[in-house]
């Protein structure tokens, strides 16, 4: 091959690498704009949702600092409720799922690709947390009665002496047992200590 030979191709070559290379990115940048066109979807179907539950958002006090009622931004947009719970959309990004993170793993609250009962769901577990914040604030908890340390138990007089009827039954019998088994083991061992005989017969 002629040198005029070689440079044409490799002025041919040099183009279609050139030309792939464009293509790559075009492709790169098509996969892109679908990707942002999915997240603006998403991200305006949870807009919609937002404004369902404007009102009950507006109803919650402002001084309550347990809730978000923000859509964050990224790869999958989410409307947090709080810091535990928050709705996202599905893989077919038309199912609206409100999700909770609780200490076993993640439950699913609701889901729906309407509106509605996932807007119904949401405000119960928003009433459901002011309630228990309201309970806790109001100490309206419950506690086991624990028993003061300067109260007197007070127990019947005939309780009491049946009590020390017992006491003194029991103490009775342990001193009787005692009486039996010495003189049991001095009857057993009289022949064995005649000394102990010629003592006792002198008084």
């Amino acid at each position: 091959m002629s040198e005029a030979g070689q440079s044409a191709a490799s002025v041919t070559n040099v183009r279609s690498l050139s030309d792939a290379v464009r293509e790559m990115k075009n492709a790169a940048a098509d996969r892109a704009d679908v990707v942002v066109e999915m997240r603006e979807a998403v991200r305006t179907r949870l807009e919609l949702l937002a404004q369902e539950l404007q009102p009950v958002f507006a109803d919650v006090p402002a001084d309550d600092p347990s809730f978000d009622f923000v859509i964050s931004s990224g790869e999958q947009p989410r409307l947090w409720i709080d810091a535990v719970a928050h709705v996202a959309m599905g893989r077919d990004r038309r199912t609206y799922r409100f999700l909770r993170d609780t200490r076993l793993g993640r439950v699913v609250l609701a889901e729906s690709t309407e509106i509605a009962p996932v807007a119904d769901q949401v405000t119960r577990y928003i009433a459901e947390r002011m309630v228990e914040r309201q309970r806790a604030v109001d100490g309206d908890v419950e506690v086991f009665p624990r028993r003061d340390e300067t109260e007197v138990e007070v127990v019947p007089i005939a309780a009491s002496r049946n009590a020390w009827r017992s006491f003194f039954g029991g103490l009775g019998l342990v001193l009787l047992g005692g009486v039996v088994g010495v003189v049991t083991v001095a009857v057993a061992m009289w022949d064995r200590f005649p000394e102990l005989e010629t003592l006792l017969s002198r008084f």
